[in-house]
């Protein structure tokens, strides 16, 4: 009798994807078993990318003062978060914090900038960070900046911008269900786009907004038929006063499954363990390495998440290997021996303790 999850292995090896089908019940099937499934998707994993690990460093560099009203997002202008709003970062900050990135060990540097999408003036000025950045250091480049049409596309593109974050976040069905103000149509002209001028298209989705299953396959199916190479997997982080703060449906494994099932239909796409990570996956976080390869550190757009040592921790524990970059010092974050989650704090209990 055929294993079926050495099946979905030896499929992903050969570049095929499961059916829709078998998607929706990796997501939602009682009888799946965890391990088994994080094994085959393991596979391609390890054949594309090894057991190295990319780590991504993202700068919020234009906080709020956004049109859209993207029901998830804390910048949204329905929102009533308590952001504090700023217009872009000067270009000395923006420089500092892609250092300190690289020296970090971050694979790559992206820079996000809120509102609808940039005017021409602010292309050309992000296409200057870009070539100061590419110049002094060793770093991969991303921006994430909403709508983007060709002339755009192409000013960035000739700077040498390496990939362009635009996340299709849901299904075309589900999409009015959270934003408005453009489609989803517009999201897959950007990627086009992109895609026409030479700049690596980064797009993934979120879960946990009210979809169904097979929204979340659906986006997976379309992430493949666009060649995505860099496909980031959010989990709603629940901001309160966003219009859309969770439907109750994330539990670790059901993130866990989303991850493996995101990987058997990508097999070669970076799979990035995103917004969320750490409030849903939990203690099933490191598992999540097997079926994917690349994660952000220190945060998000508007939220915390975990800090540098901590996640190079998690990987060096569970056999896996930063990439980093050549202006990082490998053996800094190598911290073997036993270790408690809060070093500031006594090993003794208080009740023993003299």
């Amino acid at each position: 009798m055929t294993d079926p999850y050495l099946e979905l292995a030896e499929r992903a090896l050969r570049n095929e994807a499961p059916t829709p089908d078998e998607c929706a019940a990796l997501l939602d099937d009682p009888g799946v078993e965890l391990l088994p499934l994080v094994q085959a998707a393991f596979a391609p994993r390890r054949q594309h990318f090894g057991r190295k690990v990319m780590v991504h460093v993202l700068n919020n560099a234009q906080n709020g003062l956004c049109p859209e009203d993207c029901g998830y997002c804390a910048q949204n202008k329905d929102s009533q978060a308590a952001i504090r709003k700023y217009p872009m970062k000067g270009d000395e900050e923006i420089l500092a914090a892609a250092e300190a990135a690289a020296k970090a060990g971050a694979s790559r540097y992206c820079i996000a900038i809120s509102g609808r999408g940039p005017t021409v003036q602010r292309a050309h000025q992000l296409a200057t960070i870009v070539r100061t950045i590419k110049d002094r250091y060793p770093i991969e480049l991303c921006i994430s900046g909403g709508l983007l049409g060709d002339e755009h596309a192409k000013i960035l593109a000739d700077a040498g911008l390496d990939r362009f974050n635009h996340n299709l976040n849901t299904s075309e069905a589900h999409y009015d269900k959270i934003c408005t103000t453009h489609t989803y149509r517009d999201r897959i002209d950007t990627l086009e786009a992109l895609k026409r001028n030479g700049i690596e298209p980064c797009s993934g989705l979120i879960v946990g907004m009210g979809e169904q299953t097979l929204d979340v396959v659906d986006v997976a199916f379309e992430l493949r038929r666009l060649e995505v190479p860099s496909i980031p997997m959010n989990f709603l982080i629940p901001i309160e006063g966003n219009q859309v703060v969770g439907d109750g449906s994330l539990t670790p494994e059901r993130c866990l499954r989303a991850v493996c099932m995101m990987r058997l239909v990508n097999p070669t796409a970076e799979i990035r363990l995103a917004g969320g990570r750490e409030g849903h996956l939990r203690s099933l976080g490191v598992l999540a390495l097997w079926p994917a390869n690349s994660l952000f550190v220190e945060g998000y757009l508007t939220t915390r998440g975990d800090a540098v040592r901590e996640t190079y921790q998690m990987i060096h524990d569970a056999g896996f290997e930063v990439e980093g970059n050549p202006l990082y010092a490998r053996e800094r974050d190598r911290n073997g021996g036993f270790r408690l989650g809060n070093d500031d704090e006594a090993l003794l209990r208080p009740e023993v303790r003299r």
